[in-house]
């Protein structure tokens, strides 16, 4: 491997009683958290959904916003300095591949931040070289960021921060929307990074087991009230297991509770596919046949790039068939039966869909009005449409946040907010993506709780995602596509 030489050295983190709240927010998203993280150390941050991990990782990169954003008390240092004025000791990676990719070309993206620290250009391309040599990733620079897979687009992701030579790494749930092996290639060059440049890192992760290895110790949070449990791994994980496990933690050993059906799938087809061919502007995939049932739960599954979600939108009625049909006489009523010919008011009542972005289907400034969209839309009234609001918050543990802004809440919480807008109306089909993304074991266990009562009722679901344990829990069958020679 070709090796880095750190611009920054590993650099400490101190947070003396510090604490933020969100404007508009009535309560502190993390409060008198008081932890020092000393140079080179390798700290695996875990939570609840919604505990304020990726806040305090916000911060730390210095990304959170200024004073209009929110409320600050006591101090957040890096190396001794605020965190907010110490700019690239810091390197973020995000969960959402797509959201980091800024360019077109691969050697272009790396080199994004190095610009806009103002390194020397004769020093930019060295850097770019030594930084996608680390993370592994041995393409052209001139190859386009477009025909990426998730995996590889994490690891551009990665080689862009290593690039700007950090003291410090945070990870924000970087494998979240990963299929298995894309996991494994950001965590194995994750561990590159920090064998060439030995930097601090911080990772909020769900799942313990995927970086439990790879750190030395974990720090556990709770919502508004700093730190509940602190040490290495194995004692930490020893000690706390079945307590952390309650409170929401992934932690091997303490598996979450499969929600039980009551009825079985029926005969009758909501919606089919006839020798679908999928794509946007090219064909993608081609030859596709399924049939969706009444109470039937199929996941889709493979890897990043296989046309999971594109397939998923197609069947959503959201993106047309480049050949083939898809079918949903049973829904339509006095409607064609193809779904991209319904307009929007008729998919609500008909398909639900969750995006794999939360953040491009909310609406409202708040999330009560958020979750009151979608009956609004379809016609009920004030009563009807609070009592089915009411419930779902209570659900999914949204309550604190209906008075919030949507795009305000963790990722989790986000993806809670999403998929409650599509069963709030409580339509026969839902087509999901990535449906439990970001979430704690509660709420995981919440969500797919509520899907197999919906399944119960005669709906269907069709589930993009990796979540073996979410395929295990609630699919009544499987469509596995494997790979192919674009990333979509």
């Amino acid at each position: 491997m070709t090796g880095i030489v750190s611009g920054h050295p590993p650099a400490r983190v101190d947070a003396r009683g510090w604490g933020w709240r969100h404007a508009t927010r009535a309560d502190w998203a993390v409060r008198g958290l008081d932890l020092r993280v000393e140079p080179g150390e390798r700290v695996l941050l875990l939570g609840a959904s919604g505990a304020g991990k990726s806040t305090l990782i916000a911060a730390l990169a210095g990304v959170l916003g200024g004073q209009d954003e929110g409320d600050e008390e006591g101090e957040l240092l890096i190396a001794g300095r605020k965190a907010s004025a110490v700019r690239g000791t810091a390197g973020l990676v995000l969960q959402d591949p797509d959201s980091q990719v800024v360019l077109a070309r691969v050697g272009d993206d790396v080199a994004f931040g190095c610009e806009n620290l103002g390194v020397a250009r004769s020093e930019i391309w060295p850097r770019v070289r030594s930084a996608l040599a680390a993370v592994g990733l041995t393409l052209p620079l001139d190859h386009p960021t477009s025909e990426l897979s998730g995996g590889q687009k994490q690891r551009l992701a990665l080689a862009g921060v290593l690039a700007m030579r950090p003291g410090l790494l945070l990870l924000d749930e970087p494998t979240a929307n990963l299929d298995p092996e894309g996991v494994t290639e950001v965590r194995d060059a994750v561990a590159r990074v920090l064998e060439a440049t030995a930097s601090t890192l911080v990772v909020i992760e769900h799942r313990v087991s995927v970086w439990a290895d790879l750190v030395d110790r974990v720090v556990v949070l709770e919502a508004g009230g700093g730190v509940v449990a602190d040490g290495p791994p194995a004692d930490v994980l020893r000690r706390e297991g079945a307590a952390l496990a309650a409170r929401g933690v992934w932690v091997p050993g303490h598996p979450p509770q499969h929600p039980v059906r009551r009825t079985a799938p029926t005969e009758e087809v909501l919606l089919a596919a006839e020798n679908l061919s999928i794509g946007r502007g090219s064909v993608l995939r081609s030859e596709i046949d399924l049939a969706v049932t009444a109470g039937s739960a199929i996941a889709i599954t493979g890897a990043n790039g296989s046309g999971k979600t594109t397939l998923g939108l197609t069947l959503g009625g959201l993106l047309p068939p480049l050949a083939g049909e898809v079918n949903a006489r049973a829904l339509a009523g006095d409607l064609k039966p193809s779904p991209i010919s319904w307009k929007s008011r008729e998919l609500v009542t008909r398909i639900g869909s969750v995006f794999q972005d939360p953040e491009h289907q909310f609406l409202a400034a708040t999330v009560r009005d958020e979750l009151a969209v979608g009956p609004r839309v379809i016609g009920l009234g004030a009563s009807q449409t609070s009592a089915r609001v009411t419930e779902l918050a209570e659900r999914l543990r949204l309550v604190h946040l209906l008075d919030a802004n949507p795009f305000t809440l963790s990722g989790g919480e986000k993806r809670r907010l999403s998929v409650a807008t599509a069963l709030v109306t409580r339509p026969p089909l839902l087509v999901l993506d990535e449906p439990t993304f970001g979430q704690d074991s509660r709420t995981w266990r919440e969500l797919t709780a509520l899907l197999a009562e919906l399944l119960d009722t005669g709906s269907a679901v069709v589930a993009v995602t990796h979540d073996e344990e979410f395929v295990d829990a609630v699919a009544t069958s499987r469509l596995r596509l494997g790979s192919v020679g674009v990333a979509r």
